[in-house]
Parts: structure tokens; C-alpha cells; sequence
């Protein structure tokens, strides 16, 4: 529980991090955050920790007393957002084509797509945004090592370098909590969101 995911936010209440419950707990003890309940209330430490715990809450126990668990929180001095520019990754790449092979035009889960190199990478092709595209698994075979005209088969849209966006620039390592939700939209696993060499 010490070690699981809260929501951080700037002072715009826009979503900058995830940390763990423990580091939540050290932010709101030093008076560097302020924890948001259901109803967007703000709490520093001392109005949190005596709010009373029903069964549905996580909480952890202190000595002699029991405490919820913050699940989101605002820095009160931090107003910076996140860097605007779209991480180059494979959830970002899943994203960006909506889960849908760029050849035949077909959404599929992610399980069963995988990345396509337009411009094959023995031919000279790089690991690009304009050069990577999602395929099924029977397109990928039958494009092979050719160039789409060479295969007979057409993009359906030409890929691109994503605009930034939110559901693009956040995404927490961690399980997804319905407190979340109200400053989220999408949410995937770190997998998803490393850093695609070039």
C-alpha cells in the first residue's frame, strides 16, 4: 500500500507525475502538496489525517490512529507543466493509429498488432514517427521486407509526428485509480511508454 500510485498535480491542477503513497505522505507533511478529496477539497496534513476512514478507503496505520491514503495531490508550489513534445514510444505509436493497422484498416487489440516499418530497415528505412506504423500480424507477413507499392497494399494515412496532446504527454506506471479519473484519459503500462531508439 506505502508503495502504490498517487496522482500528482501542478498548481493548474494539471497532471505532472505519479509518486508512491510514502512520498505523497513526505509532500503533504512538509506542506509542499495539498491532498484533493471527491468533492476537489483541499487538505494539508493535519484536516487530512482527521478525516474519518469508512471501509470503502484505502488507508495505512499509524501508531495509535489509522489514515486515509491520499490518491491524488497538488504541489502548491510547482505551476510547470509536462514538456509538450510526444515522447516517441509504442503506446504513443498505438495511440497515434488508434489501435487500427494502417493497411488494412482494422482495429485490433494491441496483443495483436505490432509496429511496421514503412521503409523496411534493410532497405535503408529509419525508426522514425513518419517511418513506424501499426499492423496486423497478416499484413506485417505478407508486406515482408518490401516497400507497400512493391507488396500491393496502400497506407491508409500517411504517419506523422503526433500534435501534443494529454492522453500523449501523461502516463502513469501504475494501476489506474477512479480518483484519477477526473484529471485523466488514458493510462498504460511502462512498456508502452519507453523510448523507442532511433
Amino acid at each position: 500500500m506505502i508503495n502504490s500510485g498517487v496522482l500528482v498535480l501542478n498548481r493548474a491542477f494539471f497532471p505532472v507525475h505519479i509518486t508512491s503513497v510514502r512520498r505523497a505522505f513526505c509532500l503533504l507533511y512538509a506542506d509542499m502538496a495539498r491532498a484533493i478529496n471527491s468533492q476537489y477539497e483541499l487538505f494539508d496534513f493535519a484536516s487530512w489525517s482527521e478525516l474519518s476512514v469508512h471501509t470503502h478507503d484505502d488507508a495505512i496505520g499509524l501508531v495509535g490512529r489509522v489514515i486515509r491514503v491520499p490518491r491524488v495531490v497538488v504541489l502548491t508550489a510547482y505551476d510547470r507543466v509536462p514538456r509538450r513534445n510526444v515522447r516517441f514510444c509504442r503506446r504513443n505509436i498505438f495511440v497515434r493509429d488508434r489501435n487500427t493497422c494502417q493497411y488494412c484498416g482494422k482495429a485490433f487489440p494491441t496483443s495483436e498488432l505490432n509496429l511496421d516499418h514503412v521503409v523496411p530497415r534493410s532497405r535503408g528505412g529509419i525508426t522514425t514517427w513518419e517511418n513506424i506504423v501499426c499492423s496486423c500480424i497478416s499484413c506485417n507477413k505478407r508486406k515482408g521486407g518490401e516497400l507497400p507499392e512493391q507488396a500491393g497494399m496502400r497506407l491508409i494515412r500517411r504517419p506523422a509526428r503526433p500534435q501534443w496532446a494529454h492522453q500523449f504527454a501523461f502516463s502513469p506506471r501504475a494501476s489506474i485509480h477512479r480518483e484519477w479519473l477526473p484529471f485523466l484519459s488514458i493510462v498504460d503500462f511502462t512498456y508502452w511508454n519507453l523510448e523507442l531508439e532511433h
